[in-house]
């Protein structure tokens, strides 16, 4: 098993420039509600899943890559993300994506009038090719402007190409910046921005095992530019 040697923190805000919206599931069934509902956390907040952002990014290094399956990812890309397998050739995922939960202090001001606690709905048609009978749905999603604390880890094991995994991973970064999260991209929901503190860099910091032995804090480098 490979030697862990080092952790590095990628972290600020995911900053919704257009309605968000990641499915979840349909609590009531209520007559006239929301026919496709956002996913929340328990209370009723919504969040941004780590396996979405995760997925995302590994599905736009793939597609760069001209991929078809995880089998046929890059060597690069099965080492960040993972390649499941029961026999020799399964490799460990180094890239852990934690759930991004709402800057909720920030959305209260901001958003003093929405329809739903911390959500918007929008109507959506679907026209029937044959009859061209219209189907309109509601579709809930976050509003434009709302915004999300990420933080992704990336496992450093001895002998790793480190800037390499890390030059891939703010790669699909800057790609999911002109592409988009969640569902409904081709009508122009879930386009992003990853920010740290207003200013388009998002903060790094390294960890050594030495760092955790010594109860030491990590080196911070400077901030990648987005």
């Amino acid at each position: 098993m490979p030697k862990l040697i080092e952790k590095v923190f990628i972290s600020g805000k995911i900053v919704v420039v257009t309605g968000l919206h990641i499915g979840g599931s349909k609590t009531s069934l209520d007559i006239g509600g929301v026919d496709s509902n956002v996913i929340k956390t328990a209370k009723g907040v919504p969040y941004i899943p780590g396996s979405s952002i995760k997925g995302k990014l590994r599905t736009i290094l793939a597609r760069a890559a001209g991929s078809a399956n995880e089998r046929g990812d890059p060597e690069i890309v099965k080492e960040i993300f993972g390649l499941a397998s029961d026999g020799p050739d399964g490799v460990p995922a180094r890239l852990i994506v934690r759930d991004a939960f709402l800057v909720d202090d920030h959305f209260g001001n901001t958003f003093p009038d929405l329809e739903l606690d911390y959500t918007e709905v929008k109507w959506e048609n679907t026209i029937d090719r044959v009859t061209g009978e219209a189907n309109p749905r509601q579709i809930e999603r976050v509003p434009a402007g709302a915004e999300f604390s990420f933080t992704f880890i990336l496992n450093v094991f001895d002998g790793d190409k480190k800037k390499e995994h890390l030059s891939e991973i703010i790669k699909a970064m800057k790609i999911l910046e002109d592409d988009y999260l969640g569902g409904q991209g081709s009508r122009g929901y879930g386009q992003i921005k990853f920010l740290n503190n207003d200013v388009d860099k998002v903060l790094m910091e390294f960890k050594t095992i030495d760092d955790y032995r010594n109860d030491t804090p990590g080196k911070p480098e400077t901030s990648v530019t987005f």
